[in-house]
């Protein structure tokens, strides 16, 4: 059973623009990233400024959900979950965001041996965003299927981790050529991609929390 009904339609039409722009906003990221690695700054720019417009309108959307949730008493037995899920899903493109104007705030020097090993890491980060998403717009309509979509954000959260600690194997243990000072900075830059991916398990947890209750 669908979670609204037709007199709920504004809400849909912008809880739905608001995963939109989630989904857009880890994509960017990604390709961003592979921009930053590939040394094409002229398209790292273009996807900073797009994740920056993405974000600026998750976070309108975000209030408008809240606001009107709260104004017309839309579900008020299941609204302070909504409004948790939404501000944890919306932290995640805030996290994009962040990660792509640190790394070029502060230009990190990433080994081209790492290239791959760091385009992994953002892919799988990504993933487990990418794969939140469409769980969540399940939770509205088809409950139900909540469940079995998460399977895959959990699935790449692990991979995320994985790949982490085998770069950090990697730069700590492999590279001697690296001083402690670069070898930390890119230890940082490793722990701002994972946390997208820290953010939509999070989100899983609360999601799937959810999902059991509705289904009560």
């Amino acid at each position: 059973m669908a979670l609204f009904t037709r007199t709920t339609k504004n809400l849909i039409i912008r809880i739905d623009e608001f995963f939109d722009n989630i989904d857009l906003g880890v994509l960017v990221f990604r390709e961003g990233l592979k921009a930053y690695l590939e040394k094409d700054m002229d398209t790292f720019e273009r996807h900073l400024h797009k994740i920056d417009s993405l974000e600026n309108r998750a976070d309108k959307l975000q209030r408008e959900i809240e606001n009107e949730m709260i104004t017309h008493s839309i579900l008020p037995q299941h609204r302070e979950e909504v409004v948790k899920l939404i501000d944890v899903i919306d932290e995640i493109i805030d996290s994009a965001k962040s990660s792509l104007n640190e790394i070029n705030i502060e230009r990190p020097d990433i080994p081209a041996a790492l290239n791959k090993n760091f385009i992994a890491l953002s892919e799988a980060s990504a993933n487990t965003a990418a794969e939140l998403v469409p769980a969540a717009r399940a939770y509205f309509r088809t409950p139900y299927t909540v469940r079995e979509n998460l399977l895959k954000v959990y699935y790449y959260e692990t991979e995320t981790d994985k790949v982490a600690l085998g770069i950090k194997k990697i730069i700590f243990q492999e590279m001697p050529e690296l001083d402690l000072a670069r070898k930390n900075h890119l230890r940082y830059i490793i722990s701002h991609i994972e946390n997208i991916s820290d953010l939509a398990q999070k989100a899983a947890d609360i999601l799937s929390g959810m999902a059991i209750k509705i289904l009560i």
